[in-house]
């Protein structure tokens, strides 16, 4: 199933209350998505929220982890992960929304972002797939989560993906941008088509010494030039920018961004103890839990074509296509058709 939504950016809401499923939202929802919580308007007015409250931080697995969280302490559990190279502000429109229909909604830095940190200098920095999911189980751990819908995009997509797959009694339900991502070593040494490969150009440069450099020297740059050219028609402004790009600081970002590009490609190695990870993953496992993906129409980053992935659930299952010129950062972009597709997930 394919819902194509066209969702204003700038469209102004003024009830003074709404439901989550409304169509105030400028969504086309489902049902079911009738039953969430009515909400304040001014907490799905985009771009009226720019910063979380005071982050927290919890020593979780080989981590001590940065996070945001909103939302009662109670409610049931929502996890949401960001992508490279931006940062948990991805979601600081999502989470309110979320927060007001019960949830407690957590928004974690991932390994060499922000303030999560790695509690021994000896810790390979190590940018792995199986190595970020592991991460967040551990974050559910250390957090006393049993079970969170999970939903992220990006090299958080891939991370909710990857949980779903190895641990999907970890997981209630899903939302993942761009579909599937899981991946291996052994599918990325066969040769794209030559359009397809310049997209990737990234990561040839970050298989290079010169790229390294590169990228540590221009940071944030860089980082901005991928976000003009993944979301082309998204007209953020510096401050936005600014607020995401101070996640880059972290002293471990450059060499777990060179990693993760490297370790894909077979140029750098995994840890051992994920090794077992890592082949269930080899094996493009199918996800069972229930799950919505998403696209922006204006993605201008590399994504698989959502017929090719829609196979790879076996539960229930829905694919949206946010239209309205959405691209690669969809939670910012589109916060309340993310927060949406959340609320929706929820009810299947």
């Amino acid at each position: 199933m394919c819902n194509d939504i066209n969702y204003q950016r700038r469209h102004f809401l003024g009830a003074a209350a709404m439901t989550a499923a409304a169509f105030h939202f400028g969504v086309a929802s489902s049902a079911k998505a009738q039953s969430a919580a009515a909400l304040p308007s001014a907490a799905v007015k985009t771009g009226t929220h720019t910063s979380f409250e005071a982050l927290k931080q919890i020593d979780a697995g080989v981590l001590n982890v940065g996070y945001a969280e909103v939302g009662p302490a109670n409610g049931p559990a929502v996890l949401l992960l960001h992508g490279w190279p931006y940062d948990i502000h991805s979601f600081v429109d999502v989470a309110p929304i979320l927060a007001l229909a019960g949830y407690r909604v957590i928004i974690p830095y991932l390994r060499g972002y922000g303030t999560t940190l790695f509690l021994s200098k000896d810790t390979p920095r190590n940018g792995q797939q199986s190595a970020l999911a592991a991460d967040i189980i551990a974050l559910m751990d250390a957090l006393g989560i049993e079970k969170a819908i999970v939903a992220g995009y990006d090299w958080g997509a891939r991370t909710v993906n990857i949980m779903a797959a190895l641990w999907p009694e970890r997981c209630r339900a899903m939302v993942s941008v761009s579909g599937y991502l899981i991946g291996s070593q052994q599918a990325n040494k066969r040769p794209l088509p030559p359009a397809a490969e310049l997209s990737w150009w990234y990561q040839f440069y970050f298989a290079t010494e010169r790229g390294r450099l590169g990228y540590e020297a221009n940071t944030r740059d860089f980082a901005k030039l991928i976000w003009q050219t993944a979301s082309p028609t998204w007209k953020f402004d510096d401050a936005t920018f600014e607020r995401s790009a101070a996640a880059f600081d972290n002293a471990d970002h450059v060499a777990i961004t060179i990693h993760n590009y490297r370790w894909r490609l077979g140029l750098a190695n995994g840890e051992a103890k994920y090794d077992a990870y890592e082949e269930a993953l080899a094996k493009a496992p199918i996800i069972s839990v229930p799950t919505i993906t998403m696209e922006g129409d204006a993605n201008g980053a590399p994504h698989p074509d959502p017929v090719i992935y829609a196979k790879k659930f076996s539960g229930k299952y829905e694919h949206r296509t946010i239209s309205g010129g959405i691209g690669h950062n969809l939670p910012q972009e589109a916060p309340q058709a993310f927060a949406q597709a959340v609320l929706d997930v929820a009810q299947f």
